[in-house]
């Protein structure tokens, strides 16, 4: 096969394909130029950064692309039913990413109960703010609401349950034996927005606006952390904006953004924003296990 990789891979993934006798090229190609580039191409790996939508598969057609891999979790920068339609069939790797977006998740949690980014920033202006960063909180005994209770959901309910946080998660799908498994209960959508002391997204982009808006905020208690590592438009940023500057919201964990590179100053500026540009999958190890789920895609795709 002739592959394209947009957005680079672990290299010892790349070999791999190379020593099958695949014929890898990788390279990035603007929005314009990939559909008539895709062309030329049997298959091509992605991550987050392109996007393959309707107007490129349209201007591949009568070439030779049957495949497209989204290197991570999510594929709503695929167009998939257009793509499927067309023949063109669409994987994932959704088992490789998910313990690194996990810690992630955790490692936000940490930073807004403690201050740790804002506090981290201050002493680099050399200040020492010790009196207004001494009001943190401890993670253990609060509620952790997980919202999208998939792979990653579950793996940072584990983390959380072993320092000694109550969990509860709420998903439109139920995993048979999943409570009883992790001792994790599924609870309703408004449930868990009131009793939950830090909530964190975990869901898949979804159509009909942003999962945490300003009616569900109302709904929280005061003084909650959010936290979102999915896709950046399950947040509304403006709702959220408001809901930190009135102090409804006590801090917030982002690593996703409604546009990126993110473009929302005002918000990752805040003070008691704890912020990342997209990195939840951006471990050695992730990339390691992402490249070889890559390989094994297509070792067996006929």
């Amino acid at each position: 096969m002739r592959i394209l990789v947009t957005d680079g891979m672990d290299k010892t993934a790349i070999a791999a394909l190379r020593e099958q006798g695949h014929e890898v090229v990788e390279q990035f190609y603007e929005p314009d130029q990939l559909g008539a580039a895709l062309r030329d191409f049997d298959a091509v790996v992605v991550r987050s950064k392109t996007k393959v939508r309707a107007n490129h598969i349209d201007e591949a057609k009568g070439g030779k692309l049957k495949l497209i891999i989204r290197g991570g979790v999510g594929v709503d920068n695929i167009d998939v039913k257009y793509a499927e339609e067309n023949g063109i069939t669409v994987k994932n790797t959704p088992r490789a990413s998910s313990e690194s977006v996990a810690e992630l998740a955790m490692a936000h949690m940490f930073s807004c109960a403690r201050y740790i980014s804002v506090a981290g920033h201050s002493m680099r202006e050399d200040k020492w703010e010790k009196k207004a960063y001494g009001k943190g909180i401890e993670l253990c005994g609060k509620t952790l609401g997980i919202v999208g209770f998939g792979r990653i959901g579950q793996k940072l309910g584990v983390m959380a349950k072993a320092i000694g946080m109550n969990v509860i998660a709420f998903d439109i799908y139920h995993i048979d034996g999943i409570e009883e498994k992790l001792g994790i209960p599924y609870v309703e959508m408004d449930e868990l927005l009131a009793k939950s002391d830090f909530i964190s997204v975990h869901a898949p982009a979804v159509d009909g606006g942003a999962l945490i808006n300003a009616e569900s905020i109302s709904k929280m208690k005061d003084g909650v952390v959010i936290i979102n590592t999915s896709r950046g438009t399950n947040v509304d940023e403006a709702a959220l904006l408001d809901a930190l500057n009135s102090g409804k919201v006590r801090a917030a964990g982002l690593d996703v953004w409604a546009s990126e590179p993110a473009s929302n100053k005002e918000l990752y500026n805040h003070p008691m924003v704890s912020c990342t540009p997209h990195i939840g999958a951006a471990t050695v190890e992730a990339q390691k296990r992402i490249g070889t789920e890559i390989v094994s895609i297509i070792e067996n795709f006929k």
